[in-house]
């Protein structure tokens, strides 16, 4: 379950691939000596051990925050920016703006072909510029905003269908 999670927020995703990917480093890097040394595959163990705790918690936070799945996906971008461009936004204007934003994703993504037409995503933009401008988000660069939402929404359409089937 957590992997799919893990799949469909692609912020998410991939923060916690490099995180296993540092891990695995950190696993190969180890000195010849050391690789029967009990103190090594603990601490090796203990940092998957963290990671699996990690997914499960990151799987379990749209809940907590009273958001469903697609939704966390988008507030994590809209968090991420915030933090980017060093500017606070009300935590729970954030929530309400991650809603809207999805709401308006899922209205453009039904048509299959919407990644191809350049008018559905020209639309998209649009939309996603007076929906932020509504609701007085920080002058970041809109287009980096539309940019990262875009391909999350790629990112979710391409596992909705698995993450249908697994659930």
């Amino acid at each position: 379950h957590s992997v799919f999670a893990a799949a469909t927020n692609k912020t998410k995703g991939i923060d916690f691939a490099k995180k296993f990917k540092a891990l695995v480093e950190h696993y190969n890097e180890r000195r010849e000596e050391d690789v029967l040394v009990s103190e090594v595959l603990e601490e090796f163990s203990d940092e998957i051990v963290g990671l699996i705790q990690a997914l499960k918690s990151e799987r379990d936070s749209y809940a907590d925050l009273g958001i469903d799945l697609e939704e966390k996906a988008f507030y994590d971008i809209l968090k991420e920016l915030a933090i980017k461009y060093d500017f606070s936004y009300p935590e729970d204007k954030l929530l309400a703006l991650a809603a809207e934003v999805k709401t308006v994703v899922d209205d453009k993504v039904r048509y299959t072909d919407w990644s191809q037409r350049e008018d559905i995503k020209a639309e998209l933009k649009v939309d996603l510029i007076l929906l932020l401008a509504k609701h007085g988000y920080p002058p970041v660069d809109r287009d980096e905003v539309y940019k990262e939402i875009f391909e999350q929404a790629e990112n979710y359409k391409t596992h909705r269908a698995s993450l249908s089937a697994f659930l």
